[in-house]
């Protein structure tokens, strides 16, 4: 697998310029739930380009975590500025592969270090169901012992020219609050949550009703 390599001074450098690049590129980006401040594994749905993107801006301005992200080996190889700012890889092909980026992941984690991960396993269109959890999120959860936090991303052309970004952060979970006794269940009682917070979002925005949500212009919250 390939390894993280961050860079404090690339990523103190990044921020400015993906500041700039989602200022510039949404018309607006939206931001609600609770704002958990601690070591975490962070779950989201994979939904575009833009996810990691995102994921950067929150763990820096408004979750302020030291953060690293699970991409596929395709991807970190492709942009491989990614490792700089936390990325390390995953090739699903192979499970010794596989095993080395979950217990890489869990290391990170133990240290007090926070980890994202996409358990989609790639990108896929933000309409799809079910969403398709891979069990390998458990298999971090359960031997890293810290909260999973579940967000959900939706992005969306309403009125402007440019797309408008909407975030759901979910509540803090332990894994006790999974329904089920086997990993499977588990993943699939997160991933039927994550559905849920998902499926609400788009509801919101469909129904253009945006009360709940602060506008985020990328930044500290």
């Amino acid at each position: 697998m390939i390894e993280a390599k961050k860079s404090g001074a690339f990523e103190w450098m990044f921020s400015i310029f993906n500041t700039w690049l989602l200022r510039t590129s949404f018309h607006r980006l939206y931001i609600r739930g609770h704002i958990v401040r601690t070591p975490a594994l962070y779950v989201a749905n994979h939904s575009s380009w833009w996810d990691g993107l995102v994921a950067f801006q929150l763990s820096r301005f408004v979750f302020q975590q030291n953060s690293y992200a699970m991409m596929t080996e395709e991807g970190l190889r492709a942009y491989p500025f990614f490792r700089k700012l936390g990325g390390f890889s995953i090739d699903r092909k192979r499970r010794t592969e596989v095993m080395a980026s979950l217990n890489y992941a869990v290391a990170l984690l133990r240290d007090g270090k926070s980890v994202w991960i996409f358990p989609q396993g790639e990108e896929q269109h933000v309409e799809k169901r079910p969403l398709q959890f891979f069990t390998g999120i458990l298999y971090v959860a359960e031997r890293a012992n810290v909260p999973i936090v579940p967000l959900a991303f939706y992005h969306s052309l309403r009125h402007h020219r440019k797309p408008e970004w909407f975030i759901h952060v979910g509540d803090a979970l332990a894994i006790s609050d999974l329904a089920g006794k086997s990993r499977k269940e588990k993943t699939e009682a997160l991933e039927r949550l994550c559905t849920e917070q998902l499926d609400d979002v788009r509801r919101s925005v469909i129904q253009e009703q945006l009360h709940s949500f602060t506008r985020w212009d990328g930044g500290v919250l």
